[in-house]
């Protein structure tokens, strides 16, 4: 198994965002490129465009440019890299994750696949369904995302992306 610690990818977050997105882990590609969402099968720039979360399609290797725009990223895994079967689930730190969004604070936090919310619930992944989740007391607002991967294209849809650009919309209101 090659080494990916080395290029893993660092967390993109400050006090105060307006979003963070948050995988499961970096894939194969983007551990060695070193930038979020980089495998050219993968629908999350596009997306964030399309749904009206960005201005315009930024590139996987302009993600810090999105602090800017009040957005942030990490990952539940920082030094497990490839597809979610192929991550030793040892390495998802979800008692780490909770302690960044409580030290940064974030309004919403947006899980970009089922797999990475059902380890953040500590629940199955069937019965997550993607879209704004109950709100917790202390917590940001939390959606669900259907995963922008390649991999997943047989659950693709950019409906709760747009949801969440709607609310991301009104609540900077």
């Amino acid at each position: 198994m090659p080494d990916h610690n080395r290029h893993r990818l660092p967390d993109q977050l400050r006090a105060n965002l307006r979003l963070v997105f948050v995988g499961t882990a970096a894939s194969t590609r983007s551990a060695a490129v070193g930038h979020y969402y980089a495998h050219p099968g993968n629908r999350f720039w596009r997306a964030l465009h399309e749904a009206g979360i960005t201005p315009r399609r930024y590139r996987p290797d302009e993600f810090a440019a999105l602090l800017a725009l009040g957005i942030g990223f990490t990952d539940l895994s920082k030094t497990g890299a490839g597809m979610d079967h192929e991550i030793s689930r040892q390495s998802f730190d979800v008692v780490g994750f909770r302690a960044k969004i409580a030290t940064y604070r974030p309004k919403t936090v947006a899980f970009t696949s089922r797999k990475a919310a059902s380890l953040f619930y500590n629940r199955p992944t069937t019965p997550l369904v993607p879209g704004r989740q109950p709100s917790m007391n202390g917590f940001p607002e939390v959606f669900v995302l259907p995963s922008p991967s390649g991999a997943a294209s047989g659950h693709w849809t950019l409906k709760p992306w747009r949801e969440l650009a709607e609310w991301i919309t009104e609540s900077d209101g």
